[in-house]
């Protein structure tokens, strides 16, 4: 009986030593391999200063960027707590809404403070002009939008800026408080292959 438990326990090890090795090989060959020129790393990362205004348009017949969950009744706060607006609002090279359209930013920004104006953003800076057309950053973060100037942080972006990671600093250009229709300044800087 001795021989026969042996040479069960030593198929045991060779079906598991097998098993293990075809399991790594069969991982192995499924992983793919990258290449850093194919991601674009293999250039050196540069620092850009983006400079654009934001359209934020609440009014009118074609709205820009419009709530999508409004705060509860039960909600009396100033900050419009828990409040939701999905964006689609113009990038431009001025202030002034007919100057040269630089791209868009779509996302959403919601109020997320009880006791100031202050809002969590989650938006693309999705571009159609120049160099950067085709391209966009991400951008999430928290606007306090009474303070002078905000930094948001940028956290990646796609086409020439695959990688991306730098900050936005926004800045309010002017806003009409009848309407609630905003321009806000935008400088961002970015790093980027």
């Amino acid at each position: 009986m001795a021989p026969t438990f042996i040479s069960n326990r030593s198929a045991a090890v060779a079906a598991a030593v097998f098993f293990s090795l075809f399991l790594t090989s069969a991982l192995a060959a499924a992983e793919p391999v990258l290449s850093l020129e194919k991601l674009g790393l293999r250039r050196r990362e540069k620092l850009s200063h983006l400079h654009f205004y934001f359209h934020d348009i609440v009014s009118g017949r074609n709205p820009t960027a419009v709530p999508v969950v409004l705060p509860p009744q039960a909600n009396a706060s100033r900050s419009l707590f828990g409040m939701v607006v999905m964006t689609d609002d113009p990038l431009t090279e001025r202030p002034e809404i007919g100057s040269k359209l630089l791209g868009r930013v779509q996302g959403f920004y919601a109020s997320a403070s009880q006791t100031e104006l202050g809002f969590l953003m989650v938006m693309n800076f999705a571009f159609v002009e120049g160099k950067y057309n085709g391209s966009y950053l991400s951008i999430l973060g928290r606007n306090t939008v009474m303070s002078a100037v905000r930094e948001m942080p940028v956290v990646g972006g796609g086409g020439l800026f695959r990688f991306a990671r730098g900050y936005a600093q926004a800045k309010t250009y002017t806003v009409n408080y009848s309407t609630g229709d905003a321009v806000v300044e935008y400088n961002v800087y970015v790093f980027h292959y």
